[in-house]
């Protein structure tokens, strides 16, 4: 009974996934009379801030092992009449959990996620219910943050 309780908090092996994010950047007017920045240079700059982060904060169960930067690519906005850039970044990640990867998959720029190992994963029913409740956990927090940064 002990052993089963370690091993279900301490799995022999990582699961290992690739994550892809695109960092959106939309064009800023300039102020006064310098300081305007296409949306290349600001998809890259907000690529670079997230990839610092993610090199530099850790968190507990989750291991960054490679970040791999693409190449910034644009779109046309017809909503917004105006081009988007997109700068790729892919992460290659250990977690211990598979709760840990819903912090990855809640994010607004996620665009794919890879498992690279296990080939498979069993999960028990009260594994399943932390994973749902993790779920809810990162969606609440995402909804407050934007509320919050939409009230200000």
């Amino acid at each position: 009974m002990v052993c089963e309780k370690v091993e279900e908090l301490y799995p022999k092996k990582p699961i290992k996934f690739r994550v892809r994010f695109d960092y959106m950047g939309r064009p800023r007017p300039a102020k006064l009379f310098f300081g305007k920045k296409n949306s290349e240079n600001i998809a890259e700059d907000i690529r670079d801030q997230q990839m610092a982060m993610w090199r530099n904060i850790p968190i507990q169960g989750v291991k960054v092992e490679n970040i791999d930067l693409g190449e910034i690519y644009s779109v046309y906005d017809e909503d917004l009449d105006e081009e988007i850039a997109y700068a790729p970044m892919e992460l290659q990640v250990s977690a211990y959990n598979v709760e840990d990867i819903v912090r990855f998959i809640v994010r607004d720029e996620f665009r794919k996620i890879e498992i690279l190992e296990p080939d498979s994963v069993e999960l028990k029913k009260h594994q399943v219910e932390r994973l749902l409740f993790k779920f809810n956990e990162e969606i609440k927090n995402m909804i407050f943050l934007k509320v919050k940064k939409y009230k200000e």
